[in-house]
């Protein structure tokens, strides 16, 4: 028996994800014994915490990707984009909870801006400096843009109310509930869509004959193939995974306060770099990663999907979820943060309309994001 069991693990779990299982399982166990021994000081549990949490994030995304490729190549995206924040949507949560407002907000902008700057940045220098220009599809960089810029609209309105002393202002929580559903009902009707447009994606620039053909090309001769994992198996494994990241986020909340005390660091700079990207920063290295293989147009909806998701979908789950942990959540943000995230859509969407990127646009949406983040320092 024992045999056989240890010629089915190998076939069930390639040597990544083994890896992957295992470092997340060591280092979940320390948060815990960080968190209840009490041992370590200020800093370490927090950083111990942030750590099993971005390796549970990536674990996340990992079983939502075996779960989706069950339902078709179009639900795949669909699914990954939405369910692969439970770890970002779980940290809000507690932080509201334990009434850090400040923290929850900048993670909301800030997860938006580490997508939409960094990673995207990162990706394009990574695919810039191997391949040089890179060129995706323009009618999917508008269809990207657009939803962005919807769902980040959506976001702004609340806040103007407020800051223009308009009739609206002081009824800000029932404005940003029907904002909320109005997003999720906006997000319900793009499914088909999306569904329906991810089914026979277009090769990129550079590519010939399918798609599998351009991956086995650009992909490394030692690149290690991955396994499918048994159904029941995807689906255990993302349960666990989205249990145990709700535990390590308490966690980590808990622990961000004596940090953030500790090291000086403000509650709009913690949530808007850290916890952001501590709660999905592993799982967008696919995209960056995609990038340095040629794979433009994946890399680019991937990268783009995660920030409208969490304007159209994790925003107003809060606003509605918020109640549950005794908290009122709205979705008006403060001006410098309304402002930053503005500049940061339009930067962007600038960048990507031509079709094309290089790694010198990568590194000036990096500096972008380096400068805001410097803003946001002293709170």
């Amino acid at each position: 028996m024992a045999v056989r069991v240890g010629m089915i693990v190998p076939m069930v779990f390639s040597g990544s994800d083994a890896r992957l299982i295992g470092l997340a399982g060591a280092v979940t166990v320390a948060a815990a014994v960080t968190n209840y021994a009490e041992v370590g000081g200020t800093v370490v549990p927090f950083i111990v915490s942030g750590a099993a949490l971005a390796l549970l994030a990536a674990l996340v995304g990992r079983s939502v990707e075996q779960v989706a490729e069950r339902l078709g190549a179009g639900a795949t995206g669909v699914v990954q984009s939405s369910l692969g924040n439970l770890p970002e949507l779980f940290v809000v949560l507690f932080a509201l909870k334990s009434g850090l407002y400040q923290v929850a907000t900048a993670t909301i902008v800030g997860s938006i801006l580490a997508n939409v700057l960094l990673v995207l940045g990162l990706a394009f220098i990574a695919g810039g400096v191997r391949h040089g220009v890179q060129r995706f599809d323009t009618a999917a960089a508008r269809r990207l843009s657009l939803m962005l810029t919807l769902s980040v609209a959506a976001l702004v309105v609340p806040a103007l109310t407020a800051l223009l002393h308009t009739p609206a202002a002081g009824h800000e929580r029932a404005l940003s509930i029907v904002v909320s559903v109005l997003l999720l009902g906006l997000f319900a009707l793009s499914l088909p869509a999306a569904l329906k447009r991810q089914e026979a994606p277009a090769p990129t620039a550079g590519q010939s004959g399918s798609s599998g053909q351009a991956d086995t090309a650009d992909q490394p001769e030692t690149e290690e193939p991955q396994v499918k994992w048994p159904l029941w198996l995807a689906a255990t494994m993302l349960a666990v995974t989205g249990v145990a990241a709700a535990f390590v986020s308490d966690w980590f909340v808990a622990a961000l306060t004596p940090a953030m005390d500790s090291l000086h660091i403000s509650q709009a700079f913690a949530g808007l770099v850290i916890v952001a990207i501590a709660g999905n920063a592993v799982e967008n290295v696919v995209g960056i990663h995609l990038a340095y293989r040629n794979q433009a147009d994946h890399a680019l909806s991937i990268i783009l999907q995660s920030p409208i998701q969490i304007a159209m979908m994790v925003a107003p789950a809060l606003v509605l979820l918020s109640p549950l942990v005794g908290a009122s959540f709205t979705l008006v943000l403060p001006p410098l943060l309304l402002v930053v995230l503005l500049l940061a859509v339009v930067v962007t969407i600038v960048v990507v309309l031509d079709g094309d990127s290089n790694w010198l646009e990568g590194a000036a949406l990096v500096t972008l994001y380096a400068m805001i983040a410097t803003a946001f320092w002293w709170g």
